[in-house]
């Protein structure tokens, strides 16, 4: 079974007095998610932009993923599909 999908996806970024705030939106074609994200400079460090941009961006999107995950997770529970133990250890035993 082969398919293939394209999920557009948008990150604004929005930078004021030292803090960066980010929102990414998914559309799926049968939901639309946002994840957010922020950053805030210390007054005692450099204006360096682009920092404050990627740990925004990179917040926002672990949210997001965070969401896709938790709906996936539900949507495996609607299913009735039981899922597996906990995993054996591995490595030398104690």
């Amino acid at each position: 079974m082969s398919h293939t999908l394209e999920w557009k996806t948008r990150l604004h970024l929005f930078e004021d007095a030292g803090t960066t705030k980010a929102r990414v939106v998914i559309d799926t074609g049968t939901a639309v998610l946002t994840g957010r994200g922020a950053a805030r400079r210390n007054p005692a460090d450099p204006d360096v932009p682009e920092i404050g941009d990627e740990l925004a961006a990179g917040r926002a999107l672990q949210d997001l993923g965070r969401q896709l995950v938790d709906i996936a997770e539900r949507d495996v529970d609607g299913m009735g599909v039981t899922r597996p133990g906990p995993r054996p250890a591995v490595g030398w035993p104690m």
